[in-house]
């Protein structure tokens, strides 16, 4: 997809005039880019995604038509539309609100309480059956810890002509029983878990820092619903003092969040098992795309430095180690 078939179809189906189109580098998504489109003293938040989007658009507008302001809905084309179709890329379009994410700037003590209780209606809000018919179901499934045991496999000559690769491929080795001890009890919590019945809430399922934006006027939104799934409440609160990305690790951050979304029972064995499955599967993620592949460019070294990040003191291993299941 072309900048000028982006700016040709902002115009034809927004009306919207660009005058510049420019690439954002936020994300980690590889089904999706994002765009800054300037437009006569306007500005517009464009995404552009590889596969269709509408059910992910029809959820941030149900939360946000139910009366929740922290959500930002999309845009609407000329003909009333959500989103607009290109080929096989679905365009989405927000206004571009200037500010920073939850990883570069640390929330206020109003801001932890205000994302506690605007979680808590997400959590509660009524889906209808024809939207949840469309929406992922946790099943625990194993498809990442498979991931990260078939990486087992690979010699290390394989990688001694990248860099990066070697570098990793030789910390791995050096923390493999760390990285044994992530995947066998995800595997244990997930079989205990398949055989239980829980309540399944509507959860973002990627709730981090990253994913949590502050304005200039100090307003909180929850931004990047691509990934919306009905699973245990954990799978979003799990993220609150995980140490994703190593911010949101404090207790009094904790304390103010549920000051917001107020008392609730947690099962700690989900928890656990959230905290560890999402270590697995960025480890089999950056593995996939670091071990087996010499693409990325630039992109290499910061997925290697993520990769790293993981295992710093205080990080989302120590903490998923720390996180007691009974």
């Amino acid at each position: 997809m072309t900048d000028q078939q982006i700016i040709d179809c902002l115009n034809t189906d927004y009306g919207i005039k660009v005058v510049t189109l420019t690439l954002l580098p936020l994300g980690a998504d590889p089904n999706a880019s994002v765009y800054k489109a300037d437009a006569q003293g306007k500005s517009y938040f464009v995404k552009l995604r590889h596969h269709h989007a509408d059910i992910n658009v029809a959820i941030v507008e149900l939360l946000h038509d139910g009366g929740i302001q922290q959500i930002i809905p999309p845009i609407k084309t000329t003909r009333g539309q959500s989103t607009q179709r290109i080929g096989d890329f679905t365009l989405i379009v927000y206004p571009f609100i200037e500010g920073q994410d939850g990883f570069n700037r640390h929330l206020t003590d109003a801001q932890w309480v205000t994302l506690g209780k605007t979680l808590k209606q997400v959590h509660e809000m009524d889906i209808p059956l024809s939207i949840q018919h469309h929406l992922r179901r946790e099943t625990y499934s194993p498809q990442w810890r498979e991931a990260v045991r078939a990486l087992y496999k690979h010699p290390a000559a394989e990688f001694s002509r990248d860099g990066i690769a070697l570098k990793l491929w030789t910390f791995m080795q050096k923390n493999m029983a760390v990285i044994h001890r992530l995947v066998d009890r995800a595997e244990q919590l997930a079989q205990k878990l398949q055989s239980e019945s829980h309540k399944f809430v509507l959860c973002h399922s990627d709730i981090h820092g990253g994913n949590v934006f502050i304005d200039q006027n100090d307003a909180i939104y929850i931004v990047d619903w691509d990934e919306p799934m009905m699973a245990p409440k954990e799978r979003d609160l799990m993220f609150i003092g995980a140490g994703v990305a190593n911010v949101w690790n404090k207790p009094h951050e904790q304390e103010l969040f549920y000051q917001g979304y107020g008392k609730t029972e947690i099962n700690r064995e989900i928890l656990a098992y959230y905290r560890h499955e999402r270590i697995v599967e960025d480890i089999a993620i950056y593995g996939q795309n670091l071990l087996l592949t010499a693409a990325g460019g630039e992109n290499r070294l910061t997925m290697y430095n993520h990769f790293m990040g993981m295992f710093e003191p205080r990080g989302v291993v120590d903490i998923a180690f720390e996180t007691k299941s009974v």
